[in-house]
Order: structure tokens, then C-alpha cells, then sequence
């Protein structure tokens, strides 16, 4: 028998462990057709997030509702090393026991490293139990695994090998805190406040000058020449004479590009090939050299003279005043402008001239592109939308560069000696090599995750790919979706996953994004220990529509666990009533038209959850459940039923509806549904094993349906009136309705009496009031005695006015002593006249309404 309370802690605690490890998440029966989703590995940076747990929870209930519905179901968990991250969370860590990481030897550092990773990733397991998800723990994977390790190094060399992969010397993203490059997309632009420094380049053997604008003043001493559009009147007869360089005074040549927009700023721009992306590209086409003046770390180095070992910023400084002492400023002007920073430490990134590793992108994407083309292998993105980003950016898309100065992650599989490189699986057997230190971007491993988790490059497990769906935020788009697809298309021919569900960000209860600057994150743990899993899991997956955002909002947590005990008491009902219950006492024949609406109902509501689960419209679902559950079936059925108990077809209807409510809410609500349903007369091993509720297409019954509408109809249009009129216990109701639903009246006489606490007579004498209740089918008059709703109105708006009386004589009083009226403050005098003119106002308001009625 179910406790009289519901009390999540008790019931989850109960089943915790059955999630954590349990045969029935196994796949492998050959019999079913098979069904696969690959968790989005959580980065093992710490605990688990609110996103993450609506990832999962989404991902979980699908699963759940293709087990049930007879699918061989795969749910593959796994971890992500979160290279750049990591490595950070450890060495704050290292630090705060008094070790420097970087003095550290690399494989003592890599033990340490190794540790969090075992640490943290059974935190996350006992999370993801917490949340109850179904995960089939035996083919756990982590992005270091041997297996996945393997399929890296693998993806590289082929990559290498078909010229996809590249070693050169470009302008990257550099984080000068992490000390790291960064790909494009984990830049993160911001508007903060600078100026544009209008510079004097003062023109070889005159005494005149070229005006340049610059942001970035302290980048000056790696300037290799200044540009002007060759078209331009104002500069095209200097080109090919020299400027001096401020402060530095060298000489560097004016050249003419057609990259220089004639309509910005002066006209006339500063080229450091070394420190710009765009100057870069024009200094290759003027064969200019590339002068390094800021070093990796943020700090300027020997080719900034005197500011050598200033950090950037503080060079800017002190360069700006010696500018201004030598006459070499025109104007400072003051911006706001988006400038990038790390998506990881929040740093202003650094346009940074190094030699690093580059997967060449433009050949890859046009097959994931033309790809989409592909009616049997495209993906299918929901809601669709969300296609046209991935289109766009793979349209647009750069060279991805892949390799990052850390020491977690996977190591490049290269190795140099000399002037020699050698790209393999395996080192070379000789001496002499040196592999290359830098490891790989994190979303390189991440990118394979939907294949190497399923066996490749060994053997792929074809029964399984493609997956059969995927669920993510939009945010991932570019760093994990796209690469996933080009990445499965390159090496398994075959699209990754057939859908793609995208799901917006959480925010909190005002829209705000979840920050730890904004302290307004929220632990899910923290929620389960006070709602529970079942109450958060509800919340997560029904208050939102694909590709919307969900804002987080506690009332509505607690929402869902009233929901919850809602059903709980509706199930503690039904089980009272079948104690001694048996398969034997089990029949729906001879049902009552009572016992034949709620059926109905349920196979209406069957067919909209099935719907809409397919079509992952789960906010749908949410609001269809709960509508039928509640107000079907706890607010009318068990009501309704109350007067039929003794039979055993209503009792095997109740068993029948909850049954059914349990397994059709079983992927939100786990917990709580297993733990009911365990209690039934009639159950399987566990509800994960019964079938989902199908449709039944020859439930029709109309003319019984139609009764019981009208029943309802009756029952609900009495009890308004009564509640508007405040009428109590001691009324009768007088039919005045057609033949036809006077029979059903009589016919159902238990059911109205149970309900309405009173019953139909012939006449009532003069002593009652009466309230003619109309419907299209007749009048019901309901006799009552007492005050009426005008009566009560009536009293209440004479005590008002008394009370207004009172209060306009005494401020009335108050208003007309001169002693107040100087001494007191003025804003209390004047708020005292406002008080009386809003009385006087309001008492001639309740004067009117008394004098209506």
C-alpha cells in the first residue's frame, strides 16, 4: 500500500540504485528493431549543470518511450575530457596546494590529471542515477579511452594522408592566460570601451605626414608598412615612398591594396602582417615580413624596445604618453567596440602569428552540404529552422585550427627530426624524433563521439548507426553538430544521426543567461533534494517547445510536484480500493456509460501523447497528460466512480486507467510511476517492460459519451452558480429539462446526489430563493434559502462607506488645525489632502452602487 504522504526522497532512494545498474538498460534483443542515442558527453570539469540535465532527461524519455513501445534501445553514456577547461579547473587546484603546474613534470601532472578524471566522473554517474537515467553503464566511454584515443589518432593521419590536414604558419586566436590558440568559434565577442589613437606617420623627407587610426596603439613596433587604396586621390601619389615609424623611427614603405576602404577612418591603415589577420593576408601579397612584437603571454617583447616585458596593456599606456610628449598624437576618440575574448578564461584574445596545425575545411563542407541535398542520408534538423544556421556557417566556414598548447588531451600523432615530419599511428621505431608536443582541440575527439563510441575504427556497429537521434542546444551548432556530420560522412559514408532535436539555453526566471558572475545558477541536485527528480524531469521536458529557451521558475517546479502528489493521492485511492484484487476479478465488459468516458478519454489522450512523442513536441504531451490526469480522471472519474465501487468492471477500469497513466507518463516521471505501478494487483518485473498504450480505433461509443458530457455539464454549471452566489448546503434543484435527459437524470440519481450534496424534487414553497440555471436542452431551477450574492453586497458596501465616513471626518479635522498644518512636514500634509480627495472620490463611488441596489 502507497504511504498516506507522497515524499519524493523516500521513493527515490527506493530506486536509485535500480537506475545506477540494471540489465533492462541493455541492449541486444535481435528480435526488436533497434533504436540508439549517444548521450552528449558532460565535460568532466565538475558537476553536472542544469542544461546538462535537460539534455539528458530529454534523451532519457525518449528512450523510455521506445523501449515501452517495443524497440531493442541503446543509450550509450559517456565523459569528455574538455581539454582547455580541465586543465584549468586542475591547475587552480595544484595551486591552491602550493604547486606551480608548470614546474610540474608532464607525467606527474598527467597522474594528478587522471585522478580528477576518476574523481569527477563518478560524481557525474551517481548525478546521472539521481535523474534517473536509463544508461547502459557496460559500454561507458570516456574521449581518452584507449578505443577513442585510437579512432583520434586514426581521423588525424587519414585526414593527413588525403592532404585534409595541414602544418602552417598563420594568425590565430591565442589565449594568453591559458596559453592556448583557440579556433574561431570559441572567441566570444564583447562590447567594451576603447578609442581610436589618430597617429602621425610622418612621410619620408618632408615635413608632412600620413594621419593613421588604430585601436591597438602598443602593435606599432610590428608595423611593416601602411596601406592606401590605389584609387585613392588623396594617397595614390605617395605609394612607394616611405613613412617613419613613431618611436621606433624606421622607415617603412606606403603600398597600395585594394583592401584599404577608402570611406573609413582616414584612408590610410597601419599593416602588422604579424598581428592582424587581414594584414597577414596583405603582407603576403606584398612579400612583407612578419615582426612579432608581442609575445604569447601578453607581454611585449625585444621588438617594442624600451616597453620589452610590459604587458600589452600597460605598454599601451605608457606608449600613448610618449606619443603625446613628441607631438605624434592628432586625437584619441573614444568607442565602444566588440573585441574577442576566450570562451574558456575570459581573456582578450591575441591575434597571434605561430605555426600550428589547420584541417583545410573547404572540401568537407561542401559534402556535408551537398549532403542535405540527400533526401535518404540528410539530417533532419528540429525544429528546421535551425538547418539554415548549420547551412550558413558551413558556407562560410574557415580552416579549423586543431592544435592546442596544453597538456590534456590527446597528443598529436606527429613527430619531427630535423626538418623532417612524420604524421603515424604509431611513433617512429628510429631515434631521433621528437613528437610534437601540442595536443588536439577538444571538439576534434567530440566530433567522432557517434561512431568511436559504437566500435569504429575497428568494427562499427551498423545496427546501431546512424544514431537514431540527437539532442542539443543550439549554442552547439558549430563546435559539435557540424563537425559530427562531415566528420561521420568523411569516414562511415553515412550521416552521424537521422534527427537532430535542438533545445534552447536555460535562463533564469527573468531571461538571464546562467552565470557564475551573475550568481544565478541553479544545482539540480539541489532541486531533486527538494522536489525531487520526478518533479525537476517534468519541468524540464514540458515547459518548453523545440528550440525555445526554458526559463527556470520554481513555482513551477513546485507546480510539477503537486502534479505529482496529485496522482500520488488519486493512486492511494484506487489501490484501497482493490485490496484482495485478483487477475481473475479483472473484466471491462458491461461497463458503465461512466466507466466507457473515461476510457474514451484515456485513448483520446493516447493518441495525442503518441503524436506528439513522435514529433518530440513533449511540451504537448506535458499539458495533454496533465490535463487528462487531473481533470479526467482525478476530478471526475474517481468522483464519478464513487457510487459504483462494489463492481468489480468499475474497479478493473480503474486499474486499467492508472495502469495506462503510469506507463504514458513513465518517461517524465520515472520514479514514481515504477514505484506505483510495482504496487498494482497486476504488474510486470518492471514498468519499463510493459507496453506503451496504443490507440484503439473501435472506441467509439458516442451516445454514452454525449450522456456523460451532459452529466458533467449539469454537475459543473450547478456548482458555479452556487460558488458565484456563495449558497451553502441547504438547497434543491427543480428539473424543468427535456424527457430524455430527465431519464438520465433519474437513471444516474446516485451520481448527482454523491456530487451535489442534495437532490431533484417536484416544488419549493415561497420561502426560497430561486436561480433559473439555463441549457440548450431545458432550465434547472435551483431553490436555496439564506442571503443571497446583492444581500452580502449590500452589507459590505455599507460597512465600507461607514469606515470611508470615519476616515474623511478625521483628516477632515486634522486638515483644518493651523498648528498641523505649519509644523507638520509639507510631503505629510500634502499626502494627507491626497488621501481625503481619493476618500471623498470612493464615497461617492459606494453611494451610487448603493443606490442601485
Amino acid at each position: 500500500m502507497l504511504d498516506k504522504k507522497y515524499n519524493h526522497h523516500d521513493v527515490e532512494f527506493d530506486k536509485y540504485q535500480f537506475w545506477l545498474d540494471n540489465d533492462l538498460f541493455k541492449a541486444g534483443d535481435m528480435s526488436k528493431e533497434p533504436f540508439c542515442v549517444v548521450i552528449p558527453p558532460p565535460n568532466i570539469t565538475g558537476k553536472l549543470h542544469l542544461g546538462h540535465a535537460w539534455d539528458t532527461t530529454l534523451q532519457d524519455m525518449i528512450i523510455r518511450y521506445k523501449k515501452m513501445d517495443g524497440y531493442d534501445t541503446l543509450w550509450v553514456p559517456g565523459m569528455d575530457h574538455a581539454g582547455i577547461a580541465t586543465q584549468a579547473k586542475i591547475d587552480a587546484r595544484l595551486r591552491s596546494e602550493g604547486f606551480n603546474p608548470r614546474d610540474m613534470k608532464k607525467s606527474e601532472w598527467l597522474a594528478r590529471a587522471w585522478s580528477w578524471k576518476d574523481e569527477y566522473a563518478s560524481i557525474i554517474r551517481q548525478q546521472w542515477a539521481k535523474l534517473g537515467l536509463s544508461l547502459d553503464y557496460s559500454r561507458e566511454c570516456f574521449t581518452m579511452d584507449e578505443n577513442l584515443s585510437l579512432a583520434v589518432r586514426k581521423v588525424f593521419v587519414d585526414l593527413y594522408n588525403k592532404g585534409f590536414i595541414y602544418r602552417g604558419e598563420r594568425i590565430i586566436n591565442f589565449d594568453p592566460i591559458a596559453m592556448t590558440a583557440l579556433s574561431n568559434i570559441e572567441v566570444i565577442y564583447k562590447e567594451i570601451e576603447g578609442a581610436f589613437y589618430y597617429l602621425k606617420y610622418m612621410i619620408e623627407g618632408t615635413n608632412d605626414y600620413l594621419s593613421v587610426a588604430t585601436t591597438r596603439p602598443e602593435t606599432l613596433f610590428g608595423d611593416t608598412a601602411v596601406a592606401v587604396h590605389p584609387k585613392d586621390e588623396r594617397y595614390k601619389h605617395l605609394i612607394g615612398k616611405r613613412v617613419v615609424l613613431p618611436i621606433a623611427n624606421k622607415l617603412i614603405p606606403i603600398i597600395g591594396d585594394e583592401y584599404v576602404d577608402m570611406s573609413f577612418g582616414t584612408g590610410v591603415v597601419k599593416i602588422t602582417p604579424a598581428h592582424d589577420p587581414n594584414d597577414f593576408e596583405v603582407g603576403n601579397r606584398h612579400h612583407l615580413d612578419r615582426v612579432r612584437c608581442i609575445k604569447a603571454d601578453g607581454h611585449m617583447n625585444d621588438s617594442a624596445l624600451k616597453y620589452n616585458g610590459l604587458d600589452r596593456f600597460e605598454c599601451r599606456h605608457q606608449l600613448v604618453e610618449d606619443l603625446e610628449k613628441h607631438g605624434l598624437i592628432i586625437k584619441i576618440e573614444k568607442i565602444k567596440h566588440a573585441v574577442g575574448h576566450s570562451e574558456r578564461s575570459n581573456a582578450i584574445v591575441e591575434p597571434y602569428l605561430s605555426k600550428q596545425w589547420f584541417v583545410k575545411m573547404d572540401e568537407l563542407a561542401e559534402k556535408a552540404l551537398d549532403n542535405q541535398n540527400n533526401k535518404d542520408n540528410r539530417v533532419k534538423f528540429i525544429p528546421k529552422r535551425f538547418e539554415k544556421i548549420f547551412t550558413n556557417w558551413m558556407e562560410d566556414i574557415q580552416d579549423w585550427c586543431i592544435s592546442r598548447q596544453l597538456w590534456w588531451g590527446h597528443q598529436i600523432p606527429a613527430w619531427y627530426k630535423e626538418d623532417q615530419i612524420y604524421v603515424g599511428m604509431e611513433a617512429p621505431t628510429e631515434d631521433g624524433w621528437v613528437q610534437d608536443s601540442d595536443v588536439l582541440d577538444t571538439w576534434f575527439s567530440s566530433a567522432l563521439w557517434p561512431f568511436a563510441t559504437l566500435g569504429w575504427p575497428h568494427n562499427l556497429d551498423g545496427r546501431y548507426f546512424p544514431n537514431n537521434v540527437l539532442v542539443t542546444g543550439y549554442d552547439i551548432i558549430f563546435f559539435w553538430v557540424s563537425r559530427m556530420i562531415f566528420q561521420s560522412l568523411e569516414f562511415t559514408k553515412q550521416r552521424p544521426f537521422n534527427d537532430v532535436l535542438i533545445h534552447g539555453l536555460i535562463r533564469d526566471k527573468q531571461g538571464l543567461k546562467m552565470t557564475k558572475s551573475l550568481g544565478n545558477g541553479v544545482d539540480p541536485m539541489d532541486v531533486i533534494e527538494e522536489y525531487g527528480a520526478d518533479a525537476l524531469r517534468f519541468f524540464l521536458t514540458t515547459n518548453s517547445s523545440p528550440g525555445q529557451d526554458l526559463r527556470y521558475d520554481e513555482d513551477k517546479v513546485t507546480s510539477s510536484w503537486n502534479f505529482i502528489n496529485k496522482l500520488w493521492n488519486a493512486s492511494r485511492f484506487v489501490l484501497m480500493n482493490l485490496e484482495g484484487f485478483k487477475e481473475s476479478d479483472y473484466k471491462l465488459d458491461n461497463s458503465t456509460i461512466i466507466d466507457k468516458w473515461i476510457i474514451y478519454k484515456l485513448n483520446e489522450t493516447i493518441k495525442v501523447v503518441r503524436k506528439h512523442m513522435d514529433k518530440y513536441e513533449f511540451n504537448v504531451v506535458g499539458s495533454t497528460l496533465y490535463n487528462f490526469i487531473w481533470d479526467d480522471f482525478c476530478d471526475w472519474y474517481i468522483e464519478l466512480s464513487k457510487t459504483n465501487l462494489e463492481n468489480q468492471t468499475t474497479k478493473s477500469v480503474l486499474l486499467y486507467v492508472l495502469g495506462n497513466i503510469l506507463q504514458l507518463l513513465h518517461p517524465f516521471t520515472p520514479y514514481v510511476t515504477e514505484h506505483i505501478y510495482q504496487m498494482l494487483p497486476l504488474h510486470q518485473k518492471s514498468i519499463m517492460i510493459s507496453s506503451y498504450p496504443t490507440y484503439d480505433k473501435s472506441i467509439k461509443w458516442d451516445e454514452d459519451i454525449e450522456k456523460v458530457n451532459i452529466i458533467i455539464e449539469i454537475i459543473t454549471k450547478i456548482r458555479t452558480i452556487k460558488q458565484e452566489n456563495k449558497i451553502g448546503k441547504d438547497y434543491f434543484l427543480i428539473s424543468n429539462l427535456n424527457n430524455e435527459i430527465d431519464i438520465l437524470i433519474k437513471d444516474n440519481f446516485d451520481t448527482f446526489n454523491k456530487l451535489l450534496k442534495t437532490k431533484f424534487i417536484e416544488s419549493l414553497d415561497n420561502s426560497y430563493k430561486k436561480i433559473d440555471i439555463p441549457f440548450s436542452y431545458g432550465t434547472i431551477i435551483l431553490g436555496y434559502k439564506g442571503s443571497d450574492k446583492e444581500d452580502e453586497m449590500l452589507s459590505n458596501l455599507q460597512k465600507e462607506r461607514d469606515m470611508l465616513l470615519s476616515n474623511i471626518s478625521r483628516r477632515e479635522k486634522l486638515l483644518s488645525n493651523e498648528g498641523y498644518i505649519n509644523k507638520a512636514p509639507k510631503e505629510i500634509v500634502d499626502e494627507e489632502r491626497r488621501k481625503l480627495e481619493e476618500e471623498c472620490n470612493k464615497i461617492k463611488f459606494i453611494e451610487e452602487k448603493l443606490s442601485e441596489l
